[in-house]
Formats: structure tokens, C-alpha cells, sequence
């Protein structure tokens, strides 16, 4: 023992989070061949990239020591009452929906929904968020999510632009939008080539500005409700789509934008019970009429039927389209923001349509109480219809003196201009409430008592003239109306949880995914009210705290990478390719490089690269892989040399797509700085890297890191995720700003997401783990990650082979098994291997990609050896399975992989006809019966859901 180590905390964080113990970690290296994991380590990467100084965060601490200190932090934010608006609201968040989805790790840690037979309970919750959507917007066809209500308008105008087919270039959004909207929209229109219109609809001119589509806020962005109806039939007339802006507590009582001529409705479902968290995550949405289904961003959940002829879900049409379609795909969306939607889904079956109308009413109500109030304290408020939000144009005194006495008062309004403010009213709201506000505007002024609720209630009349008021029904499934006792919703929601297979199960083992432990105290800090109960505009000397986490992050981050300048604005991987690729767009501008728009881009790229690409301006060129999946580096200098003069950017991913270091990366770098690129690392593999080798000492230029895989954010079912770059001092300039809130890096690149900092509320979870492991701590996760990797890949390379590896014959955090044969062999494909993987509990690896009919494995440092031993030995068993079926000792067709995955209802049923036994079925191996996950439905057909798209929920009766 250590000199005074007996002093250390007992509670230190590094030994949870690795899964291997020391002892095991010995047997491992020795299984594989190498002394040490510094032995190893200098195998898989190659010297001349690994940091010339160690990574510098400090110390490993003790959990609780940190938890108490990031909390004295937190207490620095002043969680003033909000009455500030703008699509961000405060909101009562159901307890039972608190504690057993967004604090539930059978929630919070599912992944993506591609594997739909062990995923059907969140995607029941999702189908009923797309219902409710659908019915508040009077549009029948609603995805399950997007990442906020900004970008939900840009992909609405990107997805007009795609029905235009690009023939028309101009797009038209009201000034009464929100600013964050309008600025995001704009972002997004430059690099696009869109001729961006800004103004007063009623200056539209359809013919002369060559619009494709327009855009409006209803209620806008004042508070105030304007009739569109006219304009949807303008837009038609002129083959324009009209896209509406909207609130969905407001669509409860007013009259839905599909039945006005709306084209497609996008939002926030924040207000549906979800914090406001200095502006994230919340689930955005859209929805549009069925024939434009096609051409939607987005996931979209679909109702199929499974093998017995049962109802069952699966995600619908755009199935990972971007590794189909790259550079064509409709979007670069790769993640959206599930956990949130089923959050907001989960508040619509727990107050079902009276629920939320009476909410909505209430709002309406408090909103005309205070206006009535004001008026008669002399202010006007003006005389147009409206629903929760006022614009006050003060008599008596100035917006600085109404802001100072809010803010004495700890109630923040909106800053408007000297002689107005905004005060917008939510679900918390009291009377009382109502009270101070008036008291604020009695102290402004100087006046005197007088105006209160009690006297102004009885006369407040709360509801819409006829053209306005919503008539139609909504949200009439029984889901919406029979889990209105707590008993029954908990249940509901343990129900649907049991259907879905978790890290609370076993390894998700998904290359390219990093599904690694989100430990506790980790997710501890993200519903402390100090964090959640800030709005994103509001003042930053009330922020402190945030500031700090802020300032801590980013350094830490850029020690880590080894570039300086950090944005933690992108709320996504997606987002941060898009941001750092505009940066690097920038720079070109700046330099009056405006020809510089190519994009080197490897076949091998994770499809996302290609589309976020188009979206930043670029044109792509594709770069050649060689036999052993590196970047063809001969192809590579011939790309470079014939685009020189127009060469923007490479886009690479390190440690490869194929699970190897390329050796040749420095010289890849070199390559396109030599012909005037810039070089953008795809940060999706960065697990390996951490500690031990930083992308800004290699020769990139740009990084986006998926805090959601190597730095523990869970990844939600599908979302939430955050994806901040890290650039060199050259490109900071060019880094995401944001208008409303002032922030500038001194260039002109707008905001790439609502909020100025993304989805902040999930960041502590990152900052937590980074300082809980400290600097040896985050070194020897790397070279666990890399150690399960190779353990896995040594055990099983006689029985599948490996389709890469490095030079010295190792792989890194993640490598490929080559099941391409087994079509010819035995009539078995990565598909079946995956539904087979389900009766042994397991998710599928990443199947198909990069490489098609191969699965690439990603075991993580979270998992222990005994963990990856199990799926190593499943892996096995089904292999020899595969090999029955080739020797003819298993029925080519009639086998236990052609018919995966076995229900509970399909082993236990009275017929059992199949040539292989219930036992194999469902219990091949003697560990999986203690510990035995069914799935909730057999093999799904996804084609039959394609042809009969149905995405909302179905009759109940379908369920008997």
C-alpha cells in the first residue's frame, strides 16, 4: 500500500465503472499473447500517433466527494420563476413518470430500435407519441421525434425544398417566429443554396421570391393567434407548402393546423412534462400528411405483424437510410431524442385528452386574468387573441424598471425592448403567481394597491371566437383513457419496460455504438432542480453554475483531443459533423476560398458523413479502401491532386469504420493540408483513443465527440445525444453562435440548434464521469476497451474469421465477423444470427455495416470478463448450429435460426412441430435459463409494415 493511501476516498469511481478485475484483466492478456495493456496498447497503435504528453485531468475522486462539490456548484444558479416563453415553459413533471422512465435505467440505456422483436414496449411508447401529434397538429402522420423545435423547422424547410424537388429556391419565415427558429432555419438555408425571406407574410410575393415554402408560428412568437387559412390556400395555389410552428398544449384547445391548410407542423413537446434544463433535451417533432411520408425526416414507427400473424412495430421506411442513400438521404438525422418522447408521450396517457385540455384551459385562463390585471393597472396588452403569452407595451414606467423589480422578486420576463416585455404563463402557474406579477408592475411604477385575482377572477372568460377554437376530438384511443390511476400507469410502463431488452439485461455489444455502463452518480446530478429548472435565455449572472460545468467541460475536452476551441452546442453526432463542417466551411469563406466546397469522403464513413456534408455545402467524392479496409492512400492523392482548387475538408473516422488504427493517418492529414483541405475526425470511435492518443496532435482540424457512447451520456432509447466539436484556434471564429443570447465567436456561423448550449442538462453526466476517473482512470478504460476487443476476436477467430485488423495483427475497441458465407453454407444470413442472438438475451452486433453481411463487435471496458465470455459462447453455440445446418445434420429451413426468435407463448404452446427441440429454442445453453429474456414477439415482417403504413396506435381489439 501507498504512503497515506489508506487517506484516499473509499468510494472512488474507476474500479466500478471497468469491468474486468485486475486478475481478470491478467488472464485476458495472457489468453491473447501480450505482457501488459501498455504492451498491447503499443501492438494496436502505432507510435508515431500516440501523445507525446499525457492527458492532464487530475486525480480520481471519491462519488460522493464530487457529487457535494458539482452540487455547491449547481447552488450557484438562481432558479428564478419563469415567465420568459419563447417554446421553453416550466411544467409539472408526473412523478411516476420521473422516477420510472427518466431516472429508470430500463429506460434510459435501450438503444436504437433496430433489433424490433426486443424493443416493442418502447416503441409502443413511441406509437403513442406519434398518435398524439398527430391528433393535437389534425395531421395524420407524425414521426418519433426530433432533436428540438429549431431544427424541426429547418428539416421541415429541407424536406419542402425535397417535395419542390429543388426547383424553386426560395423560402419565406415570419418575423413573428421565434428568433432561435428563425436563426437555426437560417443556418441551415445558406449552405443549402436556399434564398432565405425574412418579414410580414403579408408581403409574401409567391412569384417573385420563388418560394417552395413558407413558414409561421401559431401562436407566434408575441403570444398573438393569426389566421392562416388564407395563406395555406396562397401557398397551394403557388405549389408551396405552408409549415406551421405550433404548440401542442395550445392545439388542446385551439383549432389544429391541419385543418387550416397546413402542410407540415413541427414543435417542441417540452412543455409535456419535461424540464426545461437550460433548453435540453426535449423531443421536437413533425408532422405532415401520409404522401409525404417518404420524404420525412426522421425515424418513424410502423405497426407490422410478426411470424404468428401479430401485431407488432418496427421502424418504418427510413430504417438507417443514410447508409443507404448518403449523400441523397432526406436527412443527416442519425439519432432523435426518444427518451424525451416517451416522457411527453407518457404525460398524454397519464392525463389523457381531458387531462391536457383542462391544463391548456387553465393556462388560457391564467393568461386572461393577467391581462386583465395589467390593463387596469394602464398597460395594453393589446386587443388580438392569444393563448398563454402576452406582449406588454408599458404606461408608467420602463422595461428596466419592471426587469429590476421582477428580478427582486426572483421572476424573470422577457426582454423585449425599452417599452415592452413578454410575460408568458405555464402549467405551474398559481394565482399567487399571477399576484407578484401584478405587484412587479405596481412596483415599477410606483403605484399603489388595488389589482389581485380575487377581484378579477369571477370576470375572466377564458375561451375563442369561432375561428379558433378547436372542435375536433383527439387522442380518443383507449390508451389515452384507461391509465389514469397511478397503480395502473406504473404498471403500464413496467409493462412496456419488459418488452425491451436493456443494459440491465446484458452487453449491447453494437460496433461503432460505445453501449458502456452510464453509472449512477453519473445521472444523479441531471434532475437536480438546479439544472433543470433553468430556461436558456435566462440572464446570465443566474447561471453560474452552468458556467462553470461549461468552462470545466470544454477544457477538459480539449485536453483530451488536443484541439482548444470548443463548442458544446450540437445536440447530436449528426449535429456535430454538421457544425464542424461548417466551421471548416467558414474558414474557406473567411479566406475567400468560395470554391473550396469538395469533400473527401471513404466508402467506408458511417453513413451520416455524406449527408451532413450536402447539409454543410460540400459536394462529396468518394475515396477507395484497400483489401485490408484503410483509406486507399493512392486513390486518396489522386482525389486530392485532381480537386485541388476546389478541396474543402476530408472526412475520416479514427480508429477506422473496420476496427483498426491506420497507420497512415498522419500522412492522410498531411495529404489534404497540402492541397489547401481541412480535416474533420468523426469522433464515433474516440473510446479508443482517449488518453492515449489526441486527434489535434495527428493533423486534425476539426472533431465531433458522441458524448453519448465514449464520455457515458445513456443513449436513450435513440436520444438524447450531444455532439460538441473541438477545433483548432483557426476555426473557432467559425464556431455555432447564437443571437439571442450574444454569443460569438467573432464569425458569422448562426446557431446549429435551439438552445446556445445544446442539450445541457445531460452534460453533468459527461463532466461527472470525466472528473470521477481522472487521469489514469480514463487511460485504463481505453486500454480495457481495446483489451475486451482483442479478447473476444482471439476467442473467436477460429470460428469466425476477422475480416480486419492492424498491422500487428490486433484490432482496436471494436472489430468485424465475416458471416458472408453462411448464405451459400447453410441458408443463413447476419439477420437470422441476430434473431438467434435473442434466445441467448443478447442484442445483435452492428449488422451489415460497414462491411454487408458481416457483424462488428464493440464489447466496451464497462463489460465484465464473465459477461463477455457469455457472448462469446453464444456466438460459438450458434456458429456450430450454422455448421449442423451445412452438414446436413439440421433442417436447411426448419431450424432454430430460420425461426428466431421463440416467445415464451411459441415454446409453451400446445403444438410443438418444429425438427429441433423446445430446449434448443429457447434454452441453448445452461446459463441462459437463469437469466432467460423473451422476446415480447416473433420475427417481425418489415416489408408487409412498408406496404401497409400504419403509425399510429392500433385498435385494441388487434391485440386480442
Amino acid at each position: 500500500m501507498k504512503p497515506n493511501e489508506l487517506l484516499d476516498p473509499s468510494d472512488t469511481f474507476v474500479h466500478r465503472h471497468i469491468g474486468p478485475r485486475d486478475p481478470d484483466i491478467a488472464a485476458m492478456l495472457a489468453t491473447i499473447g501480450a505482457d501488459s495493456l501498455d504492451a498491447l496498447v503499443d501492438q494496436a497503435i502505432p507510435s508515431a500517433i500516440r501523445a507525446a504528453a499525457p492527458v492532464d485531468i487530475g486525480p480520481a475522486r471519491g462519488e460522493a466527494e464530487l457529487l457535494a462539490a458539482l452540487k455547491a456548484e449547481a447552488s450557484k444558479n438562481k432558479v428564478f420563476r419563469s415567465h420568459i416563453g419563447m417554446g421553453y415553459y416550466d411544467c409539472i413533471v408526473p412523478g411516476v413518470i420521473q422516477r420510472n422512465i427518466l431516472e429508470n435505467p430500463g429506460w434510459y440505456t435501450q438503444y436504437t430500435p433496430y433489433q424490433a422483436e426486443i424493443a416493442q414496449g418502447r416503441m409502443e411508447a413511441l406509437v403513442n407519441f406519434q398518435t398524439m401529434v398527430a391528433d393535437l397538429t389534425g395531421l395524420p402522420l407524425a414521426n418519433a421525434s426530433l432533436l428540438d423545435e429549431g431544427t424541426a423547422a429547418a428539416e421541415a424547410m429541407a424536406m419542402s425544398l425535397n417535395v419542390a424537388r429543388g426547383k424553386k429556391k426560395g423560402f419565406f419565415v415570419s418575423a413573428d417566429c421565434h428568433p432561435q427558429t428563425i436563426a437555426v432555419v437560417r443556418t441551415r438555408a445558406i449552405p443549402l443554396g436556399i434564398e432565405l425571406h425574412v418579414g410580414d407574410v403579408a408581403d409574401i410575393d409567391f412569384a417573385g421570391m420563388d418560394l417552395f415554402g413558407v413558414l409561421v408560428q401559431y401562436p407566434d412568437t408575441w403570444g398573438h393567434l393569426g389566421d392562416h387559412e388564407a395563406l395555406a390556400t396562397a401557398c397551394h395555389d403557388n405549389k408551396a407548402l405552408l409549415t406551421v410552428a405550433t404548440d401542442l398544449l395550445a392545439l388542446a384547445v385551439l383549432r389544429p393546423p391541419g385543418e387550416f391548410g397546413a402542410d407540415i407542423a413541427v414543435g417542441s413537446s417540452q412543455r409535456f412534462g419535461v424540464p426545461m434544463g437550460f433548453g435540453g433535451p426535449h423531443a421536437g417533432f413533425l408532422s405532415t400528411h401520409d404522401k409525404h411520408a417518404r420524404k420525412m425526416p426522421g425515424r418513424i414507427i410502423g405497426v407490422s405483424k410478426d411470424a404468428d400473424g401479430a401485431p407488432a412495430y418496427r421502424l418504418a421506411l427510413q430504417t438507417r437510410e443514410q447508409h443507404i442513400r448518403r449523400d441523397k438521404a432526406t436527412s443527416n438525422i442519425c439519432t432523435a431524442q426518444v427518451l424525451l418522447a416517451v416522457m411527453a408521450g407518457m404525460y398524454g396517457v397519464y392525463h389523457g385528452p381531458e387531462g391536457v385540455t383542462r391544463i391548456a384551459r387553465r393556462v388560457h385562463a391564467m393568461t386572461k386574468l393577467t391581462a386583465a390585471g395589467l390593463q387596469e393597472l394602464g398597460h395594453d396588452v393589446g386587443d388580438g387573441p392569444f393563448f398563454d403569452t402576452l406582449t406588454v407595451r408599458l404606461n408608467g414606467c420602463t422595461a428596466d424598471a419592471v426587469h429590476a423589480a421582477a428580478h427582486a422578486r426572483s421572476i424573470n420576463l422577457r426582454v423585449i425592448d425599452d417599452a415592452r416585455v413578454g410575460i408568458a404563463l405555464d402549467e405551474t402557474t398559481q394565482r399567487s403567481h399571477v399576484d407578484d406579477l401584478f405587484d412587479v408592475f405596481r412596483a415599477a411604477a410606483g403605484g399603489d394597491a388595488g389589482v389581485c385575482t380575487d377581484r378579477l377572477a369571477g370576470s375572466v372568460d377564458s375561451s375563442f371566437s369561432k375561428q379558433f377554437q378547436r372542435t375536433s376530438s383527439f387522442m380518443t384511443h383507449d390508451v389515452f383513457r384507461v391509465y389514469r390511476s397511478e397503480h395502473e400507469m406504473l404498471r403500464y410502463i413496467f409493462r412496456l419496460q419488459n418488452k425491451d431488452l436493456s443494459l440491465v439485461h446484458s452487453m449491447i455489444p453494437l460496433g461503432s455504438c460505445t453501449m458502456k455502463l452510464n453509472g449512477t452518480s453519473e445521472m444523479v446530478p441531471v434532475t437536480w432542480p438546479e439544472f433543470g429548472g433553468l430556461h436558456p435565455f435566462a440572464p446570465l449572472d443566474q447561471t453560474e453554475g452552468y458556467q462553470y460545468l461549461f468552462r470545466t467541460l470544454e477544457g477538459w475536452l480539449a485536453e483530451i483531443t488536443g484541439l482548444p476551441a470548443v463548442s458544446l452546442q450540437p445536440n447530436a453526432g449528426s449535429q456535430g459533423e454538421y457544425a464542424g463542417l461548417l466551421a471548416i466551411r467558414g474558414v474557406h469563406l473567411a479566406n475567400g476560398h468560395t470554391e473550396r466546397d469538395v469533400c473527401l469522403i471513404p466508402v467506408s464513413a458511417h453513413g451520416t458523413n455524406p449527408a451532413s456534408a450536402v447539409y454543410a455545402g460540400f459536394r462529396v467524392v468518394a475515396v477507395t479502401c484497400d483489401d485490408l479496409g484503410n483509406i486507399d492512400l493512392d486513390d486518396l492523392e489522386a482525389k486530392a491532386a485532381e480537386h485541388a482548387d476546389r478541396l474543402g475538408a476530408l472526412m475520416v473516422t479514427y480508429p477506422s469504420t473496420h476496427g483498426v488504427f491506420e497507420e497512415s493517418i498522419q500522412r492522410i492529414c498531411d495529404v489534404v493540408h497540402q492541397h489547401g483541405g481541412r480535416v474533420y475526425v468523426d469522433g464515433a470511435n474516440m473510446n479508443a483513443q482517449v488518453g492515449l492518443c489526441r486527434p489535434g496532435d495527428y493533423g486534425a482540424d476539426v472533431i465531433h465527440l458522441n458524448l453519448h457512447k465514449t464520455f457515458c451520456i445513456p443513449h436513450g432509447g435513440g436520444g438524447p445525444g450531444m455532439g460538441p466539436i473541438c477545433a483548432t484556434e483557426e476555426l473557432r471564429p467559425h464556431l455555432p453562435g447564437h443571437p439571442v443570447t450574444g454569443m460569438d465567436h467573432g464569425g458569422n456561423t448562426g446557431p446549429v440548434s435551439a438552445a446556445p448550449y445544446g442539450s445541457p442538462s445531460i452534460l453533468p453526466i459527461s463532466w461527472v464521469y470525466i472528473a470521477l476517473m481522472g487521469t489514469e482512470g480514463l487511460k485504463k478504460a481505453t486500454q480495457v476497451a481495446i483489451l475486451n476487443a482483442n479478447y473476444m476476436a482471439t476467442r473467436l477467430k477460429d470460428h469466425y474469421d476477422i475480416v480486419y485488423t492492424g498491422v500487428g495483427g490486433r484490432v482496436a475497441h471494436e472489430f468485424i465477423l465475416d458471416c458472408r458465407g453462411f448464405k451459400a453454407q447453410a441458408g443463413i444470413t447476419v439477420d437470422d444470427i441476430a434473431k438467434r442472438l435473442m434466445d441467448f438475451g443478447f442484442h445483435a452486433p452492428t449488422m451489415s455495416w460497414p462491411v454487408t453481411g458481416t457483424l462488428m463487435i464493440e464489447p466496451t471496458e464497462s463489460e465484465s470478463r464473465e459477461e463477455l465470455d457469455r457472448l462469446v459462447d453464444a456466438l460459438i453455440a450458434i456458429r456450430a448450429e450454422i455448421q449442423a445446418i451445412a452438414d446436413g445434420d439440421a433442417d436447411r429451413e426448419d431450424n432454430a435460426l430460420r425461426h428466431a426468435p421463440h416467445t415464451a407463448e411459441s415454446v409453451t404452446g400446445d403444438v410443438w412441430d418444429h425438427a429441433y427441440s423446445r430446449q434448443q429454442a429457447a434454452w441453448p445453453l445452461p446459463w441462459v435459463r437463469e437469466r432467460k429474456f423473451w422476446p415480447a414477439v416473433r420475427r417481425v415482417d418489415n416489408a408487409y409494415g412498408d406496404r401497409n403504413l400504419m403509425c399510429t396506435c392500433v385498435p385494441m381489439s388487434d391485440y386480442a
